[in-house]
């Protein structure tokens, strides 16, 4: 088995989507790439995750041509693999409906970045995409799904915003691992759980400090971060 190590953190992740109650039957996947290799491995399309096992994983060239695996790969394999080739520094992707993310979608809204736990994650609201056009859902719809994701990050960093909001569809996040991909899944549905409630017990809610935004989000992850733990030493 090719890229067994990769197969396996990508079927692990896969299993905590479930775990962590983002996905519901088969509504999610999450893939990861071997740069070197030019080689991304991803889940099985419509495959319970009951049934999922490492060796079920598919293994794909960047261009969508089937190198391992006796399966079809996940019908979203064409999003990922736009996004592989538009943000050379991501090396997984995740794709869920996960309820709040989803209610934030389907209305065609931001997440607005209202507290201290959304800046930890998310260096600013979470963005959405424009609605996809007719011509675009006709031909290539996966294909064009990661266009118009690109599309709204042509002034954003994938690094700094973790994840988007496709309207009127579900969540993409992404990260350097196929676990830490699925871990800004999650800070992404908790972070529109806790905006929608947010939203609903006021709606003239106080404008949340940009310089809170900054502390928060640079502490973590900026050239001086000094959140968690440092190798050698304590953080």
């Amino acid at each position: 088995m090719m890229l067994r190590d990769l197969k396996e953190k990508v079927w692990q992740a896969n299993l905590e989507l479930v775990r962590l109650k983002l996905v519901t039957l088969t509504w999610g996947n999450v893939s990861g790439v071997d740069r070197k290799k030019g080689l991304v491995a991803i889940k099985p399309s419509g495959v319970s995750y009951e049934e999922l096992k490492p060796s079920d994983v598919v293994l794909i060239d960047l261009e969508g041509k089937c190198v391992e695996g006796s399966l079809v790969p996940s019908s979203d394999t064409p999003t990922h693999l736009e996004l592989y080739k538009a943000f050379p520094d991501i090396a997984a992707v995740a794709h869920t409906h996960s309820e709040y993310a989803a209610i934030f979608a389907q209305a065609g809204h931001e997440i607005p970045c209202l507290g201290t736990t959304h800046a930890d994650v998310f260096y600013g609201p979470v963005p959405v995409t424009r609605f996809m056009r007719r011509a675009e859902v006709e031909h290539d719809y996966e294909k064009n799904t990661g266009r118009v994701i690109i599309e709204r990050f042509q002034n954003l960093s994938p690094a700094d915003i973790p994840g988007v909001l496709v309207a009127g569809h579900g969540a993409f996040t992404w990260g350097k691992t196929p676990g830490e991909a699925v871990e800004n899944s999650l800070a992404l549905e908790k972070i529109a759980k806790m905006a929608f409630g947010t939203l609903l017990l006021s709606q003239r809610r106080a404008v949340f400090p940009r310089y809170l935004l900054e502390k928060h989000h640079q502490r973590k992850h900026g050239p001086g971060a000094y959140y968690g733990q440092k190798r050698g030493g304590k953080r």
